[in-house]
């Protein structure tokens, strides 16, 4: 159980949890270990699972309208979480995910769960929404300066 505890404490959506808050979320975690190119799930597929690097890496891949498959948008680290939006809705994936170039192990947190755990500890749940909403922010800052690096600063074609 600590070693869970260890991984979410690095995680930035646990930020400012208390011990006792860290424990209730170990306690609904599972361990998934992958090889190197093996998916954690694909573009379009369910949304049930939210998910910390506790070693390794992942890739964060996209489908291009132009059929290029598999393009990496973005190289996830330790600590780092991904599948947040499943905690807000239960939609469609909008970009696939794979264990990059080292062995890699996550720690898997089910929707439901943590949303029955949150509902429980109204204090724990309205801390990790806080932290939530300030991740997906800061993901929505950097994809927008991308954007616009890429509209203001790619020469125009003749």
């Amino acid at each position: 159980m600590s070693s869970f505890v260890s991984t979410l404490k690095q995680s930035d959506i646990f930020y400012q949890f208390t011990p006792t808050q860290l424990e209730l979320v170990a306690n609904l975690c599972r361990d998934e270990v992958l090889s190197k190119g093996d998916m954690v799930f694909e573009e379009n597929s369910d949304s049930k699972e939210l998910y910390i690097i506790a070693s390794g890496e992942v890739n964060i891949l996209i489908n291009s309208s132009a059929g290029k498959k598999g393009t990496v948008v973005a190289v996830l680290r330790r600590g780092q979480s991904f599948g947040e939006v499943a905690l807000v809705d239960e939609g469609l994936r909008s970009a696939s995910a794979s264990a990059g170039e080292k062995d890699t192990r996550l720690v898997v947190i089910p929707r439901d769960r943590l949303l029955m755990l949150c509902e429980t500890y109204p204090q724990l749940g309205y801390r990790l929404m806080y932290n939530l909403s300030a991740d997906l922010a800061m993901k929505i800052r950097n994809t927008d300066l991308r954007i616009r690096d890429q509209v203001l600063y790619t020469p125009l074609e003749k």
